[in-house]
């Protein structure tokens, strides 16, 4: 029988169709490369120089109001406009140089008016709010005609290329469904068609059984370091009573529920190595095409770079640009890493 923890492997991931390679024996090699500043937690509740604050002038020109909860604007500096070209050009041999414009909407999200306060250290009742603000928002942006998908997102920490350090996501809407999610919910509409369920629901229920990888675990939802996990610690959050396929959809209790994970999950990053814990976490759920998209159901991903410490990271680099993605650390020893920690944040355990 395969021994996963010792021997050089692939394993497959079902919602994207593609392989990684685990080679677990070289997380045991020495390092002497780049190391990474941690991300400290040293900041002030306020900050008069950041644009993000409650109050203050962003570089725009625009003051914030004196805001006390979540938080939404359009961004300054957005990566789609809602007054872009739709037009197209097909040049060069046989057409292959092909462009066409899209016009999108893109708004930032403050989750609160504290500086200091990330997700991991917010309240339950606070991270609800959050959740009610995603769920308003997917709706409103999801209703506009020419918007077919709604990406609601956030990157946390500079070594993900957070540009500001209070604690914000973003919401990129589009007129194109992006290629990821294209073939994530081709695949689970496939499996629907073919097996009669929803993929990642047998999946949440799966992991729910055997243990192996869960990291919290709630009445409505898990969080879990996937079979076929690239980044070191990269984690999902899965529904595992019913098929929710949108955050509109949620219940109160759901809700709750998943505010419990997002903040547990959080602590248990944070506590890992004694830092604010870098990542880029993104939402999948049905396109706002107008289609059904059976089986597709939402999820969240949690990709975050750090390997063996807060300052060493993991590159995706040589063979993983070149040929597949590769990983040194099994999923279910970073499942247990992660399980294992404390369920209070470490910066409380210190203000004790």
């Amino acid at each position: 029988m395969l021994d996963i923890e010792n021997n050089t492997h692939n394993r497959f991931n079902p919602l994207t169709g593609e392989w990684v390679k685990c080679s677990p024996h070289r997380a045991k090699r020495p390092w002497q490369g780049q190391v990474e500043e941690p991300q400290k937690d040293d900041r002030p509740h306020y900050d008069e120089k950041c644009y993000l604050c409650a109050g203050n002038k962003r570089t725009s020109g625009v003051t914030n109001p004196k805001y006390e909860s979540t938080y939404v604007f359009q961004n300054d500096f957005s990566a789609i406009l809602p007054e872009g070209s739709n037009e197209s050009f097909a040049k060069g041999p046989n057409g292959m140089l092909q462009a066409k414009g899209e016009r999108g909407i893109c708004r930032v999200i403050c989750f609160s008016p504290r500086h200091d306060l990330t997700i991991s250290r917010m309240s339950v009742e606070g991270i609800e709010k959050i959740i009610k603000v995603w769920q308003e928002q997917y709706i409103e942006l999801g209703d506009i005609d020419y918007i077919k998908h709604v990406q609601i997102f956030e990157n946390r920490g500079s070594v993900m290329g957070c540009s500001n350090p209070h604690p914000h996501g973003q919401i990129w809407s589009e007129e194109v469904i992006p290629e990821i999610s294209v073939t994530e919910c081709k695949n689970q509409m496939s499996y629907k068609q073919e097996y009669g369920s929803a993929m990642l629901l047998d999946y949440a229920k799966y992991e729910v059984e055997a243990k192996e990888r869960i990291i919290v675990a709630d009445e409505h939802f898990i969080a879990v370091v996937p079979f076929w996990a690239v980044w070191p610690y990269e984690a999902m959050i899965l529904p595992v009573k019913r098929e929710i396929r949108s955050i509109d959809e949620l219940t109160e209790d759901e809700s709750k529920s998943l505010a419990k994970v997002m903040k547990a999950l959080g602590i248990k990053y944070d506590n890992l190595f004694k830092t604010s814990f870098p990542y880029s976490m993104g939402i999948h759920q049905r396109p706002t095409d107008g289609n059904k998209y059976e089986g597709c159901m939402m999820h969240f991903h949690y990709y975050p770079p750090l390997l063996r410490s807060a300052s060493v990271k993991k590159f995706m680099v040589g063979y993983e640009l070149l040929a597949m993605p590769q990983r040194d650390i099994t999923a279910e020893t970073a499942a247990k890493n992660l399980r294992e920690l404390s369920d209070v944040h470490y910066l409380d355990t210190m203000e004790d």
